[in-house]
């Protein structure tokens, strides 16, 4: 199963990501992160190279396209076990 962990937003809107998910996806102090977040509220970050490359691009709009497709009702539900694997492959 996937860790999940808790972070806080400090007063100066920075968060902090644990240690743990920096150490597996390789974030080291001036990573750039993409952030985007739907209509519902869901937040996703996402690792990106610099400068940003072409197919990083195109995973940033497919992703704002999926989650509208989503918040329209136009995929099925998934399991949290199947909705996890997905993401993993990311």
């Amino acid at each position: 199963m996937n860790k999940i962990e808790i972070t806080k937003v400090s007063s100066k809107g920075q968060l902090v990501l644990p240690k743990s998910f920096r150490i597996k996806s390789k974030i080291k102090p001036g990573t750039l992160l993409s952030v985007t977040r739907t209509k519902s509220g869901l937040i996703v970050l996402k690792k990106i190279t610099s400068p940003i490359l072409k197919e990083e691009l195109n995973t940033l709009r497919n992703i704002e396209k999926a989650w509208e497709e989503i918040e329209k009702g136009k995929f099925k539900k998934a399991t949290k076990t199947d909705f996890l694997s997905e993401m993993s492959k990311w």
